[in-house]
């Protein structure tokens, strides 16, 4: 049952792409922030109250360093949802997990280069062997799908795609974080919409508000409730992994995300992506569900990840 509440996470949050890549033809990224915030932030305050759950926090600095790692994040990712091919925007937000793997790495790195005393540091470094191999088959995958679009002017918003799978990888840390302390899910995925809303009001004070028609403001609505359907899936689904094997199996069906994407690329949007490009997809996906596995032997039972 945690498979196909993941499988319904991942959907609702390729489907929330869709209206961004709709909607952003009218409002600005900063727009789409606000606006996804805003009605998040009222889904999840009438889901706490049912659930009883006091929106009070003990936390508040954690929650506004998730909140604005995770809000650059988000409008990074709407950029790149805007102005590169869905399928491909939605593949390098989701190398957060190698990201990750890479942070493990540099640290151990590190750790090897500067032993405590009379420490060896050959097996510190040996054994991130496989994390490594993970880390830059990843890579490989990212300037396979990048090739692409600089060929196509759109180098700047692939870096931008990259950074919002870089920062989601920070968010994700700190959402653990969180987790680790006792707060509730639905207390911190109330305080990111609230932080998006915040962010996303400053955002349009400063660039500016589009001109508003109210057609295609309609897919402002299902954004901010497929965000919130998403994450509450996303949730149950790793609430009912009670083992390391459904925990791995529910976190490596969140690449079902990019399979969703790329059939709404093609279908919805006609988007051409060459050969290399899906090449690159499918190394970028299966270095993350790798960096997935490699992360639950050391450390088992994370956290959802949350867009």
């Amino acid at each position: 049952m945690q498979a196909l509440w993941m499988l319904a996470a991942a959907f609702f949050f390729a489907t929330m792409a869709v209206c961004v890549k709709f909607a952003s033809e009218y409002f600005n990224s900063a727009e789409l922030v606000f606006y996804r915030g805003l009605l998040g932030m009222f889904f999840m305050w009438a889901l706490a109250r049912t659930r009883g759950i006091p929106l009070a926090t003990r936390f508040p600095g954690m929650h506004m360093w998730r909140s604005l790692v995770g809000v650059v994040s988000l409008g990074a990712w709407f950029y790149a949802i805007a102005h590169l091919p869905l399928a491909t925007a939605m593949t390098l937000n989701y190398m957060s997990s190698v990201w990750i793997a890479a942070f493990l790495v540099g640290g151990a790195l590190l750790m090897g280069l500067l032993p405590a005393r009379g420490q060896a540091t050959t097996g510190t470094i040996a054994s991130q062997g496989p994390l490594v191999l993970t880390v830059i088959t990843g890579f490989a995958g990212v300037v396979m799908m990048l090739r692409p679009t600089i060929e196509q002017n759109q180098a700047f918003a692939g870096l931008i795609g990259l950074m919002s799978g870089l920062l989601a990888a920070f968010a994700y840390m700190q959402v653990m974080a969180l987790a680790r302390v006792g707060e509730p899910e639905t207390r911190t995925v109330f305080y990111f919409a609230v932080g998006s809303a915040v962010a996303g009001g400053v955002g349009v004070l400063m660039a500016g508000a589009s001109e508003w028609h109210w057609k295609p403001a309609l897919w402002l609505i299902p954004l901010g409730v497929l965000a919130s359907l998403g994450q509450l899936c996303m949730t149950r689904a790793y609430s009912l992994a009670k083992t390391r094997s459904a925990t791995l199996v529910v976190a490596n069906l969140q690449y079902s995300g990019i399979v969703f994407g790329a059939v709404y690329s093609l279908v919805l949007f006609g988007d051409r992506i060459e050969m290399i490009g899906w090449a690159g997809m499918a190394l970028i996906v299966a270095s993350g569900i790798a960096a997935t596995v490699l992360r639950a032997r050391a450390a088992p039972g994370s956290p959802a990840e949350e867009h």
